[in-house]
């Protein structure tokens, strides 16, 4: 316990040299690959805002989701803590059982009672009941304002029918996804919210998660390509693009862009393999995608922007995770949290801010994929990354400083290094099993759906 006051006390020691309550938006795209924006080295895909972006604040080359796959890394985000410690450990199945609990304590809970004033618009994908009181929904969770799908666009990101807006469906929209999510947090920035007092936004785009449908006009910019999959891809990144620049130059109009944080980053890796349908995005030549614990599955696209505070055209290469941001966007409202639980994630703005060339981890990087047939453990500790099943029967070392492909597995030459991690590993696995709920034990790893027709009725809900 005293470790964990300790922990929580750092965060308003931190924020010290920082502005107090900035403004902060978390952009969040879906199935974005670590190569698929031109700043990170994508020879084809337009995106320019994003480009632009990066050049007025800081790009991270060792960013990492905090899964895999969707929902649990919504959830680490969050929470600040890695997803089976929290209970979502697995992509929410519409009907599921498993969601984000309100016993977890969120990032927008605590900011709202800091002063904040908050909104979600886009994807929310942290339930299985959406939009139904048996389970809690993202105004339990601290949002004033919400407008979310339970998981995908439907029936795709073009003319979406399934959005709901506070508890009401909104019916039938025209449009395309990422600008109509963007459409609803400027019109919430402009006209809904109390300006009077710093705002939290999460927005969080569908694009380019399948199945996609991009604009003609996007389309358009890429006339030499011939195979229609990889176009209708390529599009949808630069859709979501356009979406990202509509809300910058709306926090441009409205003077908010010098007194806001912007963090923008993807869930997880690119989906497919890269040359079939679905999924023509780039992991930029990391081994894995979508559903693999290995870097192409979990390293994404990091950029962060906050005028004055943070360097333009910079880069960093220390490894940050989605968990840090509960801590970092805490810190950096100068908000005291002392946690009862352990936080997975660290404040990273002397990271950021170029001041840190290394961050202190309590609780090591750490990721477990728990959908058939990947089921597989990873944990990563300064270069050193150790995977391993799930049953910790097997195992893999790699240096990422040199080897970031993870092409030569070294176990056999770091025998004394394999060793240390191996029961590091194993320690950490079994301290994170022993707080987090057991639906991962007794549910489907895919979707969180009873495993038998049975199941489902044994086991009364948790929605606390």
């Amino acid at each position: 316990m005293k470790r964990l006051i300790a922990l929580g006390a750092s965060l308003a020691i931190a924020s010290a040299s920082w502005a107090a309550q900035p403004n902060m938006i978390i952009f969040l795209a879906d199935d974005l690959g670590y190569g698929d924006l031109g700043c990170f080295g994508h020879p084809i895909i337009q995106s320019p805002n994003l480009d632009t972006f990066a050049k007025q604040g800081v790009r991270l080359t060792q960013c990492y989701s905090g899964s895999a796959v969707c929902s649990p890394s919504r959830s680490a985000l969050l929470t600040g803590r890695t997803p089976h410690r929290n209970g979502v450990y697995t992509w929410i199945a519409e009907g599921a059982e498993v969601h984000l609990r309100t016993s977890e304590t969120t990032l927008p809970k605590l900011l709202q009672g800091a002063g904040y004033t908050t909104c979600h618009s886009g994807k929310w994908h942290l339930n299985g009941l959406f939009n139904n009181p048996a389970q809690p929904q993202p105004n339990d969770h601290g949002y004033d304002w919400w407008m979310a799908t339970q998981n995908n666009a439907a029936p795709t990101h073009e003319n979406p029918n399934n959005f709901v807006r506070n508890g009401q469906p909104v019916g039938q929209m025209q449009g395309y996804s990422a600008p109509l999510v963007v459409s609803e947090a400027i019109t919430w920035l402009k006209e809904k919210r109390d300006s009077s007092k710093p705002f939290f936004l999460a927005v969080w785009t569908h694009e380019p998660h399948y199945p996609i449908k991009s604009d003609p006009k996007f389309k358009a910019l890429y006339p030499n390509l011939t195979d229609d999959v990889q176009k209708e891809h390529h599009a949808n990144v630069t859709q979501m693009d356009h979406a990202f620049g509509m809300l910058m130059k709306s926090l441009d109009e409205q003077k908010l862009t010098e007194s806001t944080f912007v963090f923008f980053t993807s869930d997880n890796g690119p989906e497919g393999d890269g040359i079939k349908s679905p999924g023509r995005g780039s992991s930029g030549g990391l081994r894995g995608r979508k559903r693999d614990v290995h870097e192409g599955g979990i390293r994404v696209p990091g950029i962060a922007r906050w005028p004055e505070k943070i360097k333009p055209a910079t880069t960093c290469e220390v490894p940050v995770i989605g968990s840090d941001l509960f801590p970092t966007l805490l810190a950096a409202a100068g908000i005291k949290n002392e946690p009862s639980r352990v936080i997975d994630g660290v404040d990273i703005l002397s990271a950021l801010d170029g001041t840190a060339a290394r961050l202190e981890r309590p609780q090591p990087l750490f990721w477990r994929l728990h959908m058939a047939p990947n089921m597989k453990i990873a944990m990563r500790v300064d270069d050193w990354k150790i995977l391993a099943d799930e049953n910790l029967t097997t195992f893999e070392l790699y240096n990422l400083k040199t080897d970031p492909t993870e092409s030569s597995d070294l176990k056999d030459q770091e025998l004394v290094r394999f060793a240390a991690l191996k029961t590091q590993l194993i320690q950490h696995n079994a301290s994170i099993d022993a707080e987090g709920p057991d639906w991962w034990k007794r549910l489907s790893p895919n979707g969180g759906k009873p495993k038998g027709p049975e199941e489902g009725k044994k086991k009364k809900r948790d929605t606390k």
